[in-house]
């Protein structure tokens, strides 16, 4: 496992350490870690795309609608609800680990209660990135960073409404932030059909985009969010759409993509505590995604996992969104495979992305 670390004395970080080596010794390690060092947060709000979209995309005009079966197929009333998987994501999870919520709602949802708002809710939309263009590539119509602000805006003022200025304050301060993007920028504009290809090299474009990543950070921070979770790359090369257009007779990770993603994962480690520092009253916590994915990928045995290299939805190989439909054939036991369709995970991945975070990550927001 990776270990995740920021800004802070030694001390602190040996501290941290010893506590969860404690923990381990007990049967029940997560309860343990949760007992010690689960912090308290008021609401969760997630931005990004579809690792987190869990709906806006099902009201507006776009390509990358997933409110039809076989998605949602393992969600609790078996129906789709627009996420981008048989079953919950890990926004979801962490809400519940957390005792928010069961799930977080899309804030497009024309019948949230007032007491969704105040729980929170997700503004993401599956296709968008940090680059602009990203949103409006290959036809895809997503709902840009820029424009989730936009949304999250008129959220601040409905929450102002609900309970108050003085509380909305204290709401916002206290929940948590999760971002999630970046995938959407690499395969779309990059790798897959290289338009960015044409301006930046790749240490420009991931500069870039890490760029536009903190001025998003900054404008929410301006609004009133303080706690921030931001999602790593991962392993963009394993993704079974990216092994089929690059390996499709061996089926092996595209390595070079892969390296992409770790050297973008570390710039980021080294960048949160810089954009920390310059945001008094802040904490950004980085969340490793591909740490806990490349190893499901790679130790799949261990965890009861058998396929790893393509999805459960039709061969596994393409199919994604609109290609993917309640005609398309789907495997007996999603809980075997690591992915669902060609460029998202099951909630089983899912279900072990967010454990690991709620152990590794959650606690730093105590330090």
């Amino acid at each position: 496992m990776l270990a995740l670390s920021f800004s802070g004395s030694n001390g602190t970080k040996i501290h941290l350490i010893v506590m969860m080596h404690v923990c381990t010794s007990v049967v029940i390690t997560s309860k343990c870690i949760n007992a010690l060092s689960s912090p308290n947060f008021s609401s969760i709000l997630a931005f990004g795309d579809s690792t987190v979209d869990s709906g806006n995309n099902n009201y507006i005009l776009t390509l990358g609608k997933v409110n039809h079966f076989p998605y949602g197929k393992d969600f609790p009333g078996h129906v789709p609800t627009g996420r981008s998987s048989n079953g919950k994501l890990v926004t979801d999870l962490l809400a519940s680990y957390l005792n928010i919520k069961d799930y977080v709602p899309p804030f497009l949802d024309p019948n949230l209660s007032n007491d969704q708002l105040l729980t929170g809710v997700c503004f993401a939309s599956g296709g968008a990135g940090f680059d602009d263009f990203t949103s409006v590539s290959l036809g895809g119509g997503a709902i840009s960073m820029l424009n989730q602000l936009e949304l999250f805006k008129v959220y601040v003022t409905k929450l102002k409404g609900i309970v108050g200025e003085d509380k909305a304050v204290q709401i916002l301060g206290d929940a948590l932030v999760v971002i999630s993007a970046g995938t959407n920028d690499f395969v779309n504009n990059f790798y897959d059909t290289p338009t960015r290809k044409m301006m930046f090299n790749m240490d420009m474009y991931q500069d870039f985009l890490q760029y536009k990543l903190q001025i998003f950070i900054q404008d929410l921070y301006d609004l009133g969010c303080r706690k921030f979770g931001i999602g790593g790359l991962p392993p963009i090369g394993c993704l079974p759409a990216q092994i089929t257009l690059k390996h499709s007779m061996d089926r092996k990770c595209v390595e070079d993509e892969n390296s992409d993603s770790k050297l973008y994962n570390l710039k980021l480690i080294e960048r949160l505590p810089q954009i920390q520092a310059l945001l008094p009253g802040s904490r950004l916590v980085y969340g490793d995604i591909y740490g806990p994915l490349i190893n499901l990928i790679t130790q799949h045995e261990k965890y009861g996992l058998e396929i790893t290299n393509r999805g459960c939805c039709g061969t596994g190989l393409i199919e994604a969104a609109t290609l993917c439909t309640e005609l398309t054939p789907v495997c007996n036991d999603a809980s075997k495979y690591v992915f669902w369709d060609s460029l998202h995970v099951t909630e089983v991945t899912n279900q072990y992305i967010a454990k690991y975070l709620e152990t590794q990550a959650l606690p730093q927001f105590q330090i």
